[in-house]
């Protein structure tokens, strides 16, 4: 059965529609963040005949965000496999595959889906290293479109990094741009181990950017400062970066210097990029859609406090989603951080 043939799986709103990519004056090609993945995914298929695709309506469908969009046709059905809904088989299999020496992705159509492959993932693929005493690598990754904002029904939009994160043997990956979006790709099905690829879908379509033509990487573990300043320091990651920014951008006008640091990589962490903000501004706050307790945003506080204590001018301000289920259409913008909590929680920091 496809996956859009059953309705409580169907693509949500308007975000599958595909948009042509442009070109730019100087010749680069401008793309939104799922074109980049698609083009990330279609670049090392070219220069890896071990790569290959798998998931719910990836191949001829194009994957329900289009991300998987003419790779059908181009590599053909042995490399690019459309599987029945079974989260847990399409894991379990990639697990397979990666050990007789291909280098799967696949595609979970939505992070709430993925729950029923979360054995698979724990109990096997981020163990086998270990298990084997380095005999063996699972070459894997997994992609997971996640968070909200496109008011979609219930288990299309949670934002559950910190289970994976939590995991040993996991390596964990957000992209905030389209650049960054294919430079993590590669790097992820070049890594010798299993990363999960969360995808912030809510930007999927949001902007463009030019973006490399050429294969490149952006290395696991390595954080990206979006914004220089002296006062705050932001520690953000996937959808959250674009409204941290305008935040930032607006409190320039009140003489507060926000400095946004895109942490890009959830696990490994790069700590030496979140010290070195910190010693710099000696405050702090960390913006995140998922729930408050446990979450990633926990582990950066906890790392200032390790690393940076005596610099440290106020508490740090965790700025997230709340611990509730994500709610449905009419109160989903309240439950994500916006430009304007963000703002207020800065302020308090700055006036603490």
């Amino acid at each position: 059965m496809s996956a859009t043939d059953d309705n409580t799986r169907g693509p949500p709103t308007d975000a599958e529609v595909n948009e042509d990519a442009v070109t730019d004056s100087d010749g680069a090609e401008e793309l939104t963040l799922v074109e980049a993945v698609c083009d990330g995914l279609h670049t090392e298929m070219a220069r890896d005949d071990s790569v290959m695709v798998l998931g719910e309506d990836v191949g001829k469908n194009g994957g329900v965000f289009r991300a998987t969009e003419a790779l059908y046709e181009e590599y053909g059905e042995q490399r690019v496999v459309d599987t029945p809904l079974a989260e847990s088989g399409i894991v379990g299999a990639s697990i397979g595959l990666a050990l007789s020496g291909m280098r799967p992705v696949a595609e979970m159509q939505f992070m709430g889906f993925s729950y029923p492959a979360f054995d698979q993932l724990v109990s096997h693929a981020a163990r086998l290293r270990a298990r084997s005493r380095g005999q063996y690598s699972v070459p894997l990754v997994v992609r997971m479109p996640y968070g909200g904002g496109i008011k979609a029904p219930e288990h299309h939009s949670e934002s559950k990094e910190a289970f994976f994160v939590h995991e040993p043997g996991l390596k964990v990956v957000t992209p905030s741009t389209p650049s960054d979006a294919k430079g993590l790709i590669a790097a992820s099905i070049r890594d010798p181990d299993p990363v999960v690829v969360l995808e912030p879908k809510l930007i999927y379509r949001a902007f463009r950017e030019p973006v490399p033509e050429e294969s490149y990487e952006i290395p696991l573990g390595t954080a990206a400062v979006r914004r220089e300043g002296e006062d705050v320091s932001v520690f953000t990651w996937g959808a959250m970066t674009q409204p941290s920014l305008i935040a930032a951008e607006e409190l320039a006008a009140e003489g507060i210097d926000v400095e946004v640091v895109d942490l890009r990589s959830l696990s490994p962490l790069d700590t030496e990029t979140i010290t070195r903000s910190f010693k710099k501004t000696g405050r702090a706050a960390v913006v995140h859609e998922a729930p408050r307790t446990g979450g990633v945003g926990a582990e950066v506080a906890a790392t200032i406090q390790e690393e940076a204590l005596v610099y440290q001018e106020a508490p740090v301000k965790r700025i997230t989603g709340y611990d509730a289920p994500m709610p449905l259409h009419a109160v989903e913008n309240y439950y994500l951080p916006q430009a304007v909590r963000i703002q207020d929680g800065i302020r308090e920091i700055v006036e603490f």
